[in-house]
């Protein structure tokens, strides 16, 4: 005789509840990281946009500014930790192998023994841990689902680097998934391009620096430094803007949408350029509100997107029903978008 296992009960949509953020202590004006990249402030708000970043102290941990930006969700979703049945982070700055920041943040929230763990989809993983989120929902395994993106960037660059590390800051951004009648969250169109790997990376790997750093160094890893980041700036560019806004429209074709439809958008901050840039090739107009956090906190990777939402309608650009519209992409080269209600 066969078994006939029993499925949890699917819920008809999902829908974000709430969304909070954290930034970090320190402004950092381009005045005061120009010198050890030979540039100016002019030279980066023209290529950038950027006029600041926000930066952590030492003393701050990753854990401190996802439990900060966690926090500010849960009450803005007025949900109790202990209701939480999953916990997502997205991060590529935590440098602990095992166990995942999720678990430890789960327990500093007091949201045990929800399930926990976390997303390497760099610039991506917010987008990546909404996804999985809505789909943990409707599915019945979860009610309610914390999702943060989060970032000491600060941790892990180089400031002689004029290729990414003037461009990044710290911070993290969360949001709270819960069951609706409605659907607040559209299908998401996501994927990768693993051939381009070398074109956003890691310098060295972890176990390189960790010979290196020993004694009998082994032939090719001498002088071998502490792993950062490095990205060709011209490559990214040309792969965003050719090929983010078909996987914007598809997004928005998903969700039973026009572009017209879109009261909001929120790429990921990674250059001012590029999201006007998007703006103009997916010919919104000036009525739709348009993310733009990168100027004062920088390039967070992972929280810039929750950032930029928590932005938006803290300052009163973007409103609770507002239709957006949101994508990141990034080192992978990994993207992803969807089209959600703002809470």
């Amino acid at each position: 005789m066969t078994a006939t296992l029993r499925q949890t009960a699917p819920t008809t949509a999902s829908r974000i509840l709430g969304v909070g953020g954290l930034r970090g202590e320190d402004v950092v004006p381009n005045d005061e990281i120009v010198g050890p990249i030979n540039s100016s402030d002019e030279w980066i708000r023209q290529r950038t946009g950027i006029v600041s970043r926000r930066r952590a102290k030492p003393t701050t941990t990753l854990a401190d500014l996802a439990e900060g930006a966690a926090r500010a969700a849960l009450d803005a979703a007025g949900i109790d930790a202990s209701q939480v049945d999953a916990v997502l982070v997205s991060t590529v700055t935590y440098f602990e192998q095992t166990p995942s920041i999720a678990a430890v943040l789960t327990d500093r929230l007091g949201a045990t023994p929800a399930a926990a763990y976390d997303i390497s989809a760099a610039c991506a993983g917010y987008c990546y841990g909404i996804a999985q989120a809505d789909a943990m929902v409707r599915s019945g395994v979860a009610r309610h689902v914390l999702v943060v993106g989060v970032e000491k960037m600060s941790d892990f660059i180089d400031p002689t680097d004029r290729t990414i590390s003037f461009l990044l800051g710290d911070g993290a951004g969360a949001a709270v998934v819960g069951p609706s009648d409605v659907p607040g969250i559209g299908p998401t169109v996501w994927g990768s391009d693993g051939a381009q790997s070398r074109v956003i990376f890691q310098t060295e790997p972890w176990l390189a620096f960790r010979r290196a750093a020993g004694e009998g160094v082994p032939a090719g890893l001498e002088g071998v430094s502490w792993p950062t980041l490095r990205q060709e700036g011209p490559t990214v560019f040309k792969w965003v803007i050719s090929q983010m806004p078909d996987v914007a429209r598809r997004a928005v074709a998903a969700a039973g949408l026009e572009m017209g439809d879109i009261d909001v958008f929120i790429p990921h901050q990674a250059n001012m350029r590029i999201t006007d840039q998007l703006v103009k090739l997916l010919k919104l107009g000036p009525e739709v509100a348009v993310g733009r956090d990168i100027a004062e906190t920088g390039n967070t990777s992972a929280a810039s997107v929750p950032l930029a939402t928590e932005r938006l309608l803290r300052e009163g650009a973007a409103k609770s029903g507002d239709v957006a519209l949101q994508i990141g992409f990034g080192a992978g080269l990994v993207y992803a978008a969807q089209v959600v209600v703002l809470p």
